[in-house]
C-alpha cells in the first residue's frame, strides 16, 4: 500500500454518513463493520440523503420481488493473498481462491445466486457484479450500497439473475481490481437460440502486481504525482518515441516506474493509456506459456471475451478465422462478421467461429502499447505459435461497438427522453485530476432520476484521453433512441461526445464511472440517484 491516503480514505468518514462513496477506503472501514450481512438485513450504509431511494429500501425490495425467485445456486468464494503462476513467472497477489482468473460462476437466467464472500485479505473488499441489473443493495459498492467487508469477515450476496449473457465480477475497493481479483460470471439462456459445439471463456488482463516489487497502489501513487504537460492536461511525449515505454525513473520501494510514455493509438484518438504493464495475459497466462483450448476441426465454438484489464484496450483476433459477433455486454446484436474486435476495459463480446484444422493463435494486442497477450486454439497437430505472432486479421476488418445493430428482441423502443443528464469528462495526466465536470468525486453528489423515466446521458469528453464509461444496474442503447446496440460500458474518445439512452426501471443509487481503475480512483465517478 502507498503511504499516501487515497481520495476515498480522506472521504471515508463522510461516506458512512452520506451513503455515497464509490469505493470504500482501503484501510479505513470506520463504523462500517464487516459482519456477515444478508440481503435486506442491515447491509447498506446507515443513512441515505433525503429524497433518494435507499439501496435497502422498499422500492428496491419491490423491484426484486417482480424479478421472481428461481432455483438457488449456492457458491462460496474466498478472497485471499496467494502466489499465482503466470506461466514461468510466479507472483504474489490477491485472488479468489488460488487461481487466475477466479473460478467462473455459472447460473441460468431465472436462478437466484447466493454467493458468500469470505475476506481473507488485509484490507476491506467487496464484489461488484459488472453488467447485471440486480437489486441495488447487492451491487457491491462500499459506502454506497453496502458496508465494506472487513478483513476476516464475510458477506452473503443474494439476488435474482434475470438476463442471460457474459458478465464478470470484481471488487469496488480502491485499485484492488488491478490485482488478481476478478472472475467470469456466465448466465446461460434456458432458451438458447445459438447453435454451437463448444464454449471458450476468454478473460484478458494487463498485469503489474508482484512484478519487481510493483503493486497497483504504488502505480496509483506514482500517477498521482502527475507528469510534465502543456497545462491543459495533455501529455508531453517529447524524447520518447518507443511505444509503451515506461519513464526511466529508477526502481523505488514500490518497484520501477510504471508510468506509460510514448504510447499512441489513432484508433483510440491519441494516448493509449497511463500504465506500462510488464505482462498481458489471456486466462492468467503470459504469451511465453499460453493457455490452450482444444476442439475438433469444423466444430462451432462460442467465445465469450471479457476485458478485465485496468488500463488497456485490447484488439482481438483469431489467426486464420473470421469472427461472427453475436452479443456485446450480454445483449444480442444482429450477427456481424469481422476479422478483429476492440474491447475497452469492462466490455464483453460473444463471437462464433468455425474451427479450422491446425493450431491457431488467439491474440489480444494491447492497443497502442506495443505488446500482446496470447492463447492457442488447437484442433490438430503442429507447433504452437510463438509469443511474437501477430496474425494478419489484427490489421483486417475491425469492429467497434458503434457499428453494431441490436437484435430486435432487445432494441430500446423509440421515445423522447424525459430527462437528460450531461457529464463532461475532464482532467489529464499533468495533474492526474480525472473527474466529471471538473469536480472530483464527492460522496454527497447526486444526479437525480425518476422511476419510469427515459433518461438520456450525454458524455462530453474534453480530455486528451479515451475513457470506457460504465453504468451500474442498467443497460443503455448507444447513440440514443432505439438505433444502437445495448451496452453497459462504452468508449468515449478524446474530444468526442457519446449519447446513450436507458429506461429508469431499477431503483436505487447507481454508480457511473470510467472503468480505467486509476481514473476512477482519481475521481472520475459519480452517482445516479432515484428520487423517492
Amino acid at each position: 500500500m502507498s503511504a499516501h491516503p487515497t481520495r476515498r480514505a480522506v472521504l471515508g468518514a463522510t461516506t458512512a454518513v452520506a451513503g455515497g462513496a464509490l469505493l470504500a477506503a482501503c484501510s479505513d472501514s470506520g463504523s462500517m463493520d464487516g459482519m456477515d450481512h444478508g440481503a435486506g438485513h442491515g447491509s447498506t450504509p446507515s443513512s441515505t440523503p433525503n429524497g433518494f431511494v435507499d439501496p435497502g429500501g422498499p422500492e428496491v425490495a419491490a423491484a426484486e420481488a417482480r424479478r421472481g425467485s428461481g432455483p438457488v445456486r449456492d457458491v462460496r468464494l474466498t478472497a485471499t493473498a496467494t502466489p499465482l503462476d503466470l506461466g514461468g513467472r510466479t507472483v504474489r497477489s490477491w485472488a479468489y481462491g488460488d487461481r487466475l482468473p477466479g473460478q467462473e460462476v455459472r447460473v441460468t437466467a431465472g436462478d437466484t445466486l447466493a454467493l458468500t464472500l469470505a475476506n481473507h485479505l488485509p484490507e476491506p473488499t467487496s464484489l461488484h457484479w459488472h453488467g447485471l441489473a440486480l437489486r441495488n443493495d447487492m451491487d457491491g459498492v462500499p459506502g454506497l450500497t453496502q458496508r465494506p467487508v472487513a478483513p476476516g469477515a464475510s458477506f452473503a450476496y443474494r439476488f435474482a439473475v434475470t438476463h442471460p449473457g457474459t458478465y464478470w465480477f470484481h471488487p469496488h475497493s480502491g485499485v484492488q481490481q488491478d490485482r488478481g481479483l476478478y472472475a467470469p460470471l456466465i448466465v446461460e439462456d434456458p432458451k438458447e437460440p445459438l447453435a454451437y459445439d463448444r464454449e471458450w471463456v476468454v478473460v484478458l488482463d494487463d498485469w503489474v502486481d508482484g512484478v519487481d516489487g510493483s503493486t497497483p497502489d504504488a502505480v496509483l501513487a506514482e500517477l498521482r504525482k502527475g507528469m510534465g504537460g502543456t497545462g491543459d492536461g495533455s501529455m508531453d511525449h517529447s524524447g520518447h518515441d518507443m511505444p509503451g515505454m515506461a519513464s526511466p525513473t529508477p526502481a523505488g520501494p514500490g518497484g520501477p516506474s510504471r508510468m506509460l510514455m510514448g504510447a499512441d493509438s489513432p484508433l483510440l484518438g491519441g494516448d493509449a493509456g497511463d500504465v506500462a504493464y510488464p505482462y498481458y495475459l489471456v486466462n492468467g497466462r503470459t504469451p511465453q506459456a499460453p493457455s490452450s483450448f482444444t476442439a475438433k476441426p469444423g466444430e462451432r465454438i462460442r467465445l465469450r471475451i471479457v476485458n478485465a484489464g485496468g488500463d488497456t484496450a485490447f484488439r482481438v483476433a483469431l489467426g486464420g478465422h473470421e469472427l461472427t459477433v453475436t452479443h456485446t455486454d450480454g445483449f444480442p446484436v444482429r450477427h456481424t462478421t469481422t476479422d478483429a474486435l476492440l474491447l475497452g476495459m469492462g466490455e464483453r463480446y460473444d463471437v462464433l467461429v468455425t474451427a479450422g484444422d491446425g493450431v491457431f493463435p488467439l491474440v489480444a494486442q494491447a492497443e497502442g502499447k506495443g505488446a500482446a497477450a496470447l492463447a492457442v486454439l488447437r484442433t490438430g497437430g503442429g507447433a504452437a505459435p510463438t509469443a511474437s505472432v501477430r496474425p494478419k486479421e489484427l490489421t483486417g476488418r475491425l469492429l467497434t461497438a458503434d457499428k453494431l445493430v441490436p437484435d430486435a428482441s432487445v432494441a430500446l423502443s423509440s421515445k423522447a427522453p424525459d430527462r437528460t443528464v450531461k457529464l463532461t469528462l475532464t482532467g489529464g495526466m499533468a495533474k492526474y485530476d480525472w473527474a466529471f465536470d471538473g469536480k472530483p468525486y464527492r460522496p454527497d453528489a447526486r444526479h437525480p432520476v425518476g422511476a419510469g423515466e427515459r433518461v438520456r446521458m450525454v458524455f462530453a469528453n474534453t480530455t486528451s484521453m479515451w475513457h470506457p464509461v460504465h453504468l451500474h444496474g442498467h443497460t443503455f442503447a448507444l447513440a440514443g433512441g432505439a438505433g444502437g446496440a445495448r451496452k453497459d460500458t462504452a468508449l468515449v474518445l478524446p474530444g468526442k461526445t457519446l449519447t446513450v439512452d436507458f429506461d429508469a426501471d431499477n431503483p436505487g443509487l447507481w454508480m457511473v464511472h470510467c472503468h480505467n481503475v486509476y481514473h476512477s480512483e482519481a475521481g472520475m465517478m459519480t452517482v445516479l440517484g432515484y428520487r423517492k
